[in-house]
């Protein structure tokens, strides 16, 4: 019988567990399980050999394939069923990317809810692999939570949350330090705290982050935002 208790974490780092305990596998598996569970629909075998090991023979890339399938196999544990012709990861497999992306993606929506799990959001999927397709939905994933943190921050500011909606900006801040979106939150919320000061300084270190990184200077939605701060501020 098969237990309903597989954990695929794939967001700040790769951890695979049954029944609560941590299961140690060779990359080629991890790459394998990995792969399969970043899509929502089954892959055909060759797809799979072929996106993974795409330097080798496609005969070499399917026995890699074989050996990482065989490798996966856990008594009790469906974590690949690969029943036909194609690769679909196991029911009964949780992976916290899909969790959080509900996560995310109700906190965009037009919803009510506070109480957010915002340390859902914190972590990027898989950041030290580099390959393309790992790549390609890292970005995805980075895209969806910041708007997620980003939603949860204005919901907050305006319930009067002030301390969460802070801590909820600076996790969305440290996602990506040049986003301009993300500063602005922040701003708004020091603001809204009555805190002047520490909007200015949230806004000369984001300016001076542009100029470092990249040449250039905030938007005119951000000058706007300080222009009327900034003006009472040299006046005194």
């Amino acid at each position: 019988m098969l237990r309903a208790d597989s954990l695929l974490r794939l967001l700040g780092t790769f951890e695979l567990a049954c029944e609560g305990a941590p299961v140690r596998l060779p990359m080629s598996a991890q790459r394998v399980i990995a792969f399969v569970a970043l899509h929502e629909h089954p892959l055909q075998r060759a797809y799979v050999a072929g996106s993974l090991w795409l330097e080798t023979s496609d005969a070499r890339a399917q026995a890699n394939l074989r050996s990482a399938l065989w490798r996966l196999h856990r008594p009790g544990h469906r974590l690949i069923d690969s029943s036909d012709d194609r690769l679909r990861l196991g029911e009964e497999v949780r992976v916290d990317l899909r969790e959080a992306e509900a996560v995310a993606r109700r906190a965009i929506g037009d919803g009510s809810e506070l109480d957010i799990d915002v340390a859902a959001l914190a972590g990027d999927l898989l950041p030290d692999w580099y390959e393309d397709w790992a790549l390609l939905e890292r970005e995805r994933f980075r895209q969806l939570r910041l708007r997620a943190l980003e939603a949860i921050c204005e919901r907050l500011m305006r319930a009067g949350r002030f301390d969460d909606a802070l801590d909820t900006a600076h996790v969305a801040v440290a996602g990506e330090p040049l986003r301009e979106s993300a500063h602005r939150v922040l701003v708004r919320i020091h603001l809204a705290e009555g805190n002047t000061g520490e909007a200015i300084r949230q806004y000369e270190l984001f300016r001076r982050l542009l100029r470092e990184q990249l040449g250039i200077e905030p938007s005119a939605r951000m000058h706007e935002l300080m222009h009327g701060i900034l003006v009472a501020d040299s006046a005194r």
